[in-house]
């Protein structure tokens, strides 16, 4: 069983740059059957420069099965306030892609 605690919509800043020592992505797939590479980015607020990426390797044996994969990202520094985003890829295809702001306190 899986417990999360400290889940973050934005990350809080006094000062820039501001680094994380760790950062987690949770992903649950279903509904396939085979094996699949999912990358996870973060995306600076130009949405082209790539922060940092992941990549998992997985397999669904049956339509019935799910998998929850968990990417750690070690050391990400955010250099400007602004929107940030996650991306997430199956296949090399873009499947969800979400905000994660960055903003002074």
């Amino acid at each position: 069983m899986q417990t999360l605690v400290g889940i973050i919509n934005m990350i809080p800043a006094r000062v820039l740059p501001v680094a994380l020592l760790k950062l987690c992505v949770w992903t649950r797939w279903c509904g396939g059957v085979g094996r699949f590479l999912q990358t996870s980015r973060i995306l600076g607020v130009d949405e082209e420069q790539v922060l940092a990426q992941s990549q998992i390797e997985f397999q669904l044996k049956e339509l019935e099965s799910h998998v929850t994969n968990v990417n750690l990202f070690t050391g990400v520094q955010f250099k400007q306030y602004g929107l940030h985003y996650v991306e997430i890829l199956l296949e090399n295809e873009l499947r969800i892609r979400y905000p994660l702001p960055v903003v002074q306190v």
